[in-house]
């Protein structure tokens, strides 16, 4: 199903012309509020399930914001739908849990591509095809995370299904394979691990769109385990401000 009988878009609840060309998509419904207030003219548009959608402007262009709720099933519907309805340019800003010992608590990541270790991408692409973030989209972040002087870092990330397989691998009926591919990300340097991305990305490659991510790291459990600092980091705030400057940047680029 592409349209309902109004031309509405089935789960997002929006129409064409009723959003920007580009978009940011948090996981949190009550997010979205939070980024709107750094648009222009920002109204709400849809509330349905999961999708939250708020429409205004930046230096004139139009922009979006829609939540995806948790995860890579929901997260792909919205990028879908939202480019049926004129979308062509998103970040996905969130939070992430810290995996390399470097990422503390309150930093930002910005992901470059994501480990396919859940489902969602592979009813997009074989298992070989990499989840790769647009390379405009990697960059527009880091431009933006070094004028806010921010402490970043860029690399790969771990995108899983399971909360719960991830913070209590030991409990479950496959520990054995949690643990050992855990530790396979951690000696090949991944960042942090996240929900989204790896669905978002590959999504976006199949649709021919831009997708970045960037994220708030929470804390970092291996920075625990090591005994070091383990600092806690719950407010969004700088990792929003990083991606609605991208995207302003963007469009100064891009229009002007």
């Amino acid at each position: 199903m592409q349209y309902s009988e109004e031309g509405m878009q089935y789960h997002v609840g929006v129409r064409r012309g009723e959003i920007g060309e580009y978009v940011i998509l948090p996981g949190d419904p009550k997010r979205c509020v939070k980024i709107a207030q750094y648009f222009e003219e920002a109204k709400l548009i849809a509330d349905q399930r999961e999708y939250v959608t708020y429409s205004g402007y930046l230096d004139g262009v139009k922009v979006s914001v829609t939540s995806t709720g948790i995860g890579g099933p929901s997260a792909a519907i919205a990028m879908e739908e939202l480019v049926k309805a004129g979308a062509h340019t998103f970040i996905r800003v969130g939070t992430c849990g810290g995996i390399n010992n470097d990422v503390k608590g309150g930093d930002l990541v910005i992901a470059t591509g994501a480990i396919r270790m859940e489902g969602s991408s592979r009813e997009y692409a074989p298992i070989e095809f990499p989840a790769v973030a647009s390379y405009e989209m990697v960059n527009a972040l880091i431009r933006s995370a070094q004028l806010m002087s921010q402490d970043y870092h860029v690399g790969v990330v771990h995108c899983k299904d399971s909360f719960y397989g991830q913070h209590e691998p030991e409990n479950k009926p496959i520990s054995y394979e949690l643990m050992n591919k855990w530790e396979s990300w951690k000696r090949l340097g991944a960042l942090a691990s996240e929900m989204e991305s790896a669905a978002l990305f590959t999504v976006a490659n199949y649709l021919g769109v831009r997708c970045g991510s960037i994220f708030l790291t929470v804390a970092n459990q291996e920075r625990a385990l090591a005994g070091l600092e383990n600092k806690v980091v719950h407010d969004t705030d700088t990792a929003i401000k990083v991606a609605v400057e991208a995207i302003r940047n963007l469009i100064k680029n891009e229009f002007y």
